[in-house]
């Protein structure tokens, strides 16, 4: 390389060196400070001061070399390593990167060079005091309070993001729930729908790292789809209230008992009969016996379709599955099964399986062997045995 070749670079860095030296004419705040905690801030503010992860890599290293926890004497803060010395404590980073990185530390005044005659790194004692030839620290001691708050800037702005991001993940969920109510209601929404567009653009935009204006605009977005859904989903509710029954949630309690769906005993299509409705037990005996299940449901136990209704709630808590249970009400009726559950929610802490045990108790029904008055009297009778007619 010859000397026209490296004369502009011994330029800029000449430039370098004056724009750092009157930073470290600046007189210093006092005190010390934490080496590390300094990093640390650092680090949470580095694109204040425009460096990268490899460049405070470097300078960490170069921390390292200063003996104490604190940063205080600037006339005590110049490190003086070798560049082999250096690249051994940054794991055998090559000299060339590492002389780079340092480059580009002296550049935004994060350290000084304060160079010997001959360009070494080296102390010198004499009657007069000592000298130190090598890299100055010090600028991180006299722009501590920049740096601190730098990086306050740098940690409030992730925070914001983040709390951003978040309300933008939860109104992706609102729409796309709202879409599927919608369609749910007869109102099918087309492949290229905006707003399932807009859904889709969201899940892509918050699997990156997006700028805050693009988050910012993406959260307008979703709350005006968010207002526009839930308008039309208020208008078609208005304007069909009142002509469907089943919207207005009106209860019917159908007194003739043959008609029931759910009846208990009604036999089997091959003959088989089913389990014994409570023919001698009223629902109060069964709620007031087995008055566990009240505990678990939002609503009052009042009719048999109330009873059913507590039963399918309660179901899931048992660990009992969905298929088992079905499998129960189609073999002994939806009432009994739910008088038999009920039961067996008031001895849960006893029965190993309940799932087992109810399809055990279903299979005996089925057999004409089983009887859930027997079963709830069983368990009004406080002096009367464990009911284990399977051992599940």
């Amino acid at each position: 390389m010859t000397y026209d070749a490296i004369t502009p670079f011994r330029r800029r860095v000449d430039a370098v060196q004056i724009r750092c030296h009157a930073t470290l004419m600046q007189p210093s705040s006092g005190g010390s400070v934490d080496k590390w905690a300094i990093l640390r801030d650092l680090v949470a503010g580095r694109e204040t001061f425009g460096v990268s992860d490899r460049d405070l890599t470097v300078l960490q290293a170069l921390v390292s070399f200063h003996p104490r926890n604190d940063l205080g004497d600037p006339e005590r803060l110049i490190v003086y390593p070798s560049n082999s010395t250096i690249c051994d404590r940054l794991n055998g980073m090559p000299c060339s990167t590492m002389r780079r990185h340092l480059a580009r530390l002296v550049e935004v005044g994060l350290i000084l060079r304060n160079d010997s005659p001959n360009g070494k790194r080296y102390i010198r004692r004499s009657a007069l005091g000592e000298q130190r030839f090598g890299l100055d620290l010090s600028p991180l001691l006299r722009r501590a309070d920049e740096i601190r708050a730098a990086a306050q800037r740098a940690r409030d702005t992730a925070a914001a993001m983040a709390d951003l991001r978040s309300d933008i993940s939860l109104m992706r969920r609102d729409v796309i729930s709202l879409l599927d109510l919608v369609e749910s209601q007869g109102g099918a929404l087309p492949s290229d729908d905006p707003q399932r567009s807009l859904v889709n653009l969201a899940g892509r935009i918050l699997r990156r790292k997006p700028c805050a204006q693009d988050l910012w605009t993406l959260h307008n977005e979703l709350t005006t789809v968010l207002k526009d859904i839930r308008g039309r989903i208020s208008t078609d509710q208005t304007d069909e209230l009142g002509t469907w029954d089943n919207q207005n949630e009106q209860h019917y309690q159908r007194s003739d008992k043959e008609d029931l769906e759910s009846e208990c005993c009604k036999e089997k299509a091959n003959g088989v009969p089913a389990a014994e409705e409570p023919a001698e037990l009223t629902l109060d005996a069964i709620v007031s016996t087995c008055g566990d299940i009240v505990q678990f449901v939002n609503h009052d136990i009042r009719t048999w379709s109330d009873l059913v209704h507590a039963a399918d709630q309660v179901r899931p808590m048992m660990g009992i599955e969905l298929s088992v249970w079905s499998r129960v009400k189609g073999s002994m009726g939806a009432i009994c099964a739910a008088a038999t559950l009920a039961a067996i929610l008031q001895r849960f802490t006893q029965i190993r399986s309940p799932g087992a045990y109810l399809q055990a108790l279903a299979a005996k029904a089925q057999a004409g062997q089983f009887s859930i008055d027997q079963m709830i009297r069983a368990l009004s009778r406080r002096d009367a045995p464990k009911f284990t007619a399977v051992n599940c």
